[in-house]
């Protein structure tokens, strides 16, 4: 059984050190970008040694609130945080249910837009996106920012709660660190 860590770009060197005084000094080995630490007890860990991005944008989308923000330099240079009302689902039944769905679908929307338009304003043309949140209203953000130069989403899925500026500055370091793949014994 595997799992991922994430340890933060800056911290490697120390995430190593400490993986050798636990299982002993590993066998390192390389394959192109991949690096597989094979320590005397068994214990396996392998991560890509790639250089974390720079400049990116971050956009975390969740009913409710949103987090925008663009990274230069491996830091927070613009962000913006906000939100709006979503209605939760309701029990009713019967034509109730379908005013509620509807007026759901209306409130989604204004998220998406009013996010849209924080991703145009903040976020650079053709940035590398990372995303976190609800990945239905993030693929919504995306496409509503059309008559740009298209923004690339990043293969990494941020795992977030809220989106707020504490949540927003978290995500930053998790987009940077890289992904640690440990077997059982780890």
């Amino acid at each position: 059984m595997t799992r991922t860590v994430l340890v933060p770009h800056d911290r490697l060197a120390g995430w190593v050190e400490r993986f050798s005084a636990r299982h002993g000094e590993p066998v390192v080995a390389r394959e192109g970008a991949e690096v597989t630490l094979t320590a005397p007890d068994g214990a396996v860990a392998s991560y890509e040694e790639v250089p974390p991005p720079e400049d990116f944008g971050i956009v975390l989308v969740r009913r409710g609130g949103y987090a925008v923000g663009s990274v230069e330099g491996g830091a927070l240079a613009a962000h913006k945080t906000g939100t709006r009302y979503v209605q939760g689902q309701t029990k009713a039944g019967g034509w109730s249910q379908q005013r509620y769905a509807r007026r759901r679908a209306n409130q989604a929307d204004a998220l998406v837009e009013a996010c849209a338009e924080v991703v145009r304003r903040i976020v650079p043309e053709g940035s590398l996106v990372f995303g976190g949140g609800d990945r239905p209203l993030f693929a919504a953000v995306l496409e509503q920012c059309d008559g740009r130069t298209p923004l690339v989403p990043a293969q990494r899925w941020l795992e977030v709660g809220d989106p707020k500026f504490v949540t927003l500055q978290k995500a930053v370091v998790d987009a940077r660190a890289y992904e640690v793949r440990l077997n059982a014994l780890a």
